[in-house]
């Protein structure tokens, strides 16, 4: 028998076959990952907040809502800003975000505008130390309130700031922040 024919069964062969194969579907996959549109990475800066030291509170009737308003929110970090944008796939703008973190996180609806949200009902908070996880925070731009994020604790919160950008987390008491913070809206209690 010639040595090339060695051990060459038909058991061989479909073995070959099959190693061939997942060997090819191994590439194949390999290929469409890295083909796919890259993976967001989260960025989270050590915070800066004269807040930073505060106890975490949350509301005391609502603490597990407030729990996955929190995980929600922060899971989104990352995700690409788009104007009028309401899903992760789509990127979200300020309220499409809060919007949407309120809705999966609470079964809250809220309306898709800063501007409405902030005349909704809920306990108005006037003081950034009075705020407590998963309130909702509202800035003023130009005089009037456009702007929104979701307080998470210890000075932070979590919006979409602009184009460009991506939903990120900040100090609330940052110069630009502090200095358009007009108040918080407590949902959840």
């Amino acid at each position: 028998m010639p040595l090339a024919n060695m051990g060459d069964t038909d058991e061989h062969r479909s073995t070959g076959y099959r190693l061939r194969q997942a060997a090819l579907i191994g590439l194949l996959l390999l290929l469409t990952a890295c083909a796919s549109s890259p993976r967001r990475e989260a960025t989270f800066k050590p915070s800066r907040s004269g807040l930073a030291d505060e106890p975490a509170r949350a509301p005391e009737n609502a603490i597990g809502t407030a729990n996955d308003v929190l995980f929600r929110a922060m899971a989104l970090v990352g995700t690409p800003y788009r104007h009028g944008g309401n899903t992760p796939a789509g990127g979200f703008d300020c309220s499409g975000l809060v919007d949407y973190i309120y809705r999966n996180a609470a079964n809250i609806l809220l309306p898709h505008s800063s501007r409405d949200m902030a005349s909704m009902n809920g306990a108005k908070v006037r003081n950034m130390n009075e705020l407590i996880s998963s309130d909702l925070v509202f800035f003023r731009i130009g005089g009037d309130i456009g702007h929104v994020g979701v307080y998470v604790g210890k000075g932070r919160f979590v919006h979409a700031p602009n184009s460009g950008g991506t939903v990120r987390l900040d100090d609330i008491d940052g110069p630009y922040w502090r200095d358009h913070f007009a108040y918080g809206k407590r949902l959840l209690d």
